[in-house]
């Protein structure tokens, strides 16, 4: 891995709010600096349940991610992976089968700087990492082609979890998830995640805002506008539902939970 200059705050972006750091707070992670705190906390202040929706969410992933290694998917590309929380998606997916390969991207310089955690896992496996922007998909998958660690002839997981609810209509998000898809082969899976105003617009209004304000873009969207990120692919059952009704497990996530407090929609569809 490329050395970091820690002190270089510019890029670390340590003078603006980043939303992976904000997301880290929700979690309980230490990995964010005083100017993601307050802007998180003004978050949780509009909507005090925004740490289980990012708690449902990190449930969500694992149960989504080990449903498809258990149907047979061997390479993972999770793009907007975060800060690296424990447990990861490879060891998830690894647990599984341990020669599953996962490739993570991300955009944030401070998650490189963590991604040591991202690059342990099973020695019949491999894992990756490439610093990428989720809205120019020819970049960040000629970045994969050069890792040598997945083979994209061959079918792959694309997971975009708590990512498109940061790439307004204006920057054409169907568009992007389709250029994701047109280069990934048949039976290739899409699993997405996506917050929701439909149970508490005035909430979300507040949310959607603070985000704005500290330079981050954010939109939340209605479940009819999640569908088409799914057009031409295969729903999964239950299809698009709040992220806490897709294939529940006991003890996988927060335990009490109403559709208000996970205000987050989840899939995973097939590509033909």
């Amino acid at each position: 891995m490329p050395e970091q200059d820690h002190d270089a705050s510019s890029d670390l972006r340590q003078d603006q709010a980043h939303s992976a750091r904000m997301y880290d707070y929700y979690l309980g992670g230490k990995t964010n600096y005083a100017v993601d705190r307050e802007a998180a906390e003004q978050v949780i202040k509009a909507f005090p349940a925004i740490e289980t929706v990012a708690r449902v969410n990190r449930a969500y992933m694992h149960r989504a991610m080990r449903h498809l290694a258990q149907s047979g998917v061997r390479q993972f590309l999770d793009v907007g992976t975060g800060i690296p929380t424990a447990p990861n998606l490879h060891d998830i997916v690894q647990q599984v089968a341990p020669e599953a390969r996962v490739v993570y991207a991300d955009n944030d310089p401070i998650v490189l700087v963590y991604a040591d955690a991202l690059l342990a896992g099973a020695p019949q496996g491999r894992t990756a990492y490439v610093q990428a922007d989720a809205t120019d998909p020819a970049r960040l998958l000629a970045a994969v082609r050069e890792q040598g660690v997945l083979d994209l002839t061959k079918p792959v997981a694309l997971s975009l979890h708590a990512l498109l609810h940061f790439v307004p209509d204006d920057r054409e998000p169907a568009r992007m998830v389709a250029a994701f898809l047109d280069e990934l082969a048949s039976g290739s899976y899409l699993s997405l995640t996506h917050c929701t105003g439909d149970f508490d617009p005035a909430a979300w209004k507040k949310i959607i805002e603070t985000y704005i304000a500290r330079g981050t873009p954010a939109q939340v969207r209605s479940r009819e506008e999640v569908l088409p990120f799914f057009d031409g692919l295969e729903l999964l059952d239950p299809g698009v539902v709040l992220a806490h009704q897709w294939h529940p497990e006991p003890g996988s996530g927060p335990a009490v939970l109403t559709d208000r407090l996970v205000s987050l929609y989840a899939g995973v569809a097939r590509k033909p």
